[in-house]
């Protein structure tokens, strides 16, 4: 019970965010009312006021000169978390697809000693306005991270999970930009770090479709994982 008490108390959120001035303090302010006060926002070299806006809501920012995307932001992130002896690292988006109240559910998990890594899924409760067209990439994404690595999923990319100290330090992230995902779900497998899927909300809006990876985009990243994994 106390390893329980202690690891809730010691969780941090980790944003990477670019050009996020219109969201980002609405972002925080949720988490914040949620009661989650070590937030990281990276700025991955914003064009706009996204450092400024992050600061002014109270989160701790670090900042990028350039753009180096998201997965180079996310580590950026996590070292930092690591360097300040976080015992639970949240990765949590910037453009307000996320509700602050499920972290407590993607935690829980991790909370009681069951799991090292917990992983959102949009597919296990009919909960998110996703199109048609995302949720077949998605799946067909789920699908081949069994064939490639045999890590079972029913959601292949999404950016709302958590991990204990020990397995963020075992995650060796190389990719800077959105192959990342596919990245963590390959260490994930290859580290045998404990894992387990729980729902959550994903809201898609005008702002964070337009903000978000392409349903192009997504095939490129699944294609890539395809060729790196036959070329080695």
């Amino acid at each position: 019970m106390d390893n329980e008490q202690k690891t809730g108390e010691n969780c941090w959120i980790v944003i990477a965010a670019y050009n996020e001035e219109k969201k980002i303090s609405q972002v925080i302010e949720g988490l914040k009312a949620e009661h989650y006060n070590n937030i990281i926002v990276v700025d991955d070299g914003s064009k706009d006021n996204t450092k400024t806006a992050a600061q002014k809501a109270g989160a701790m920012v670090l900042h990028h000169i350039i753009n180096r995307g998201q997965g180079a932001a996310l580590k950026t992130g996590i070292d930092f978390a690591l360097q300040n002896n976080a015992d639970i690292i949240v990765t949590f988006d910037a453009d307000g697809q996320h509700q602050p109240e499920e972290i407590k559910n993607i935690i829980d998990p991790i909370k009681k000693g069951e799991y090292e890594a917990v992983l959102g899924s949009r597919f296990l409760e009919k909960k998110s306005n996703v199109s048609w067209h995302r949720e077949l990439l998605l799946k067909a994404g789920a699908a081949m991270m069994k064939q490639l690595y045999g890590i079972h999923l029913t959601d292949s990319h999404n950016g709302f999970r958590a991990f204990t100290a020990q397995a963020a330090n075992k995650l060796d992230l190389q990719a800077d930009r959105m192959t990342h995902a596919s990245e963590i779900l390959e260490q994930i497998a290859k580290k045998n770090i404990a894992y387990k899927e729980v729902p959550v909300t994903i809201t898609y809006t005008d702002y964070s479709l337009e903000k978000g990876q392409s349903s192009t985009a997504a095939f490129s990243i699944l294609w890539s994982m395809i060729k790196s994994k036959l070329l080695r």
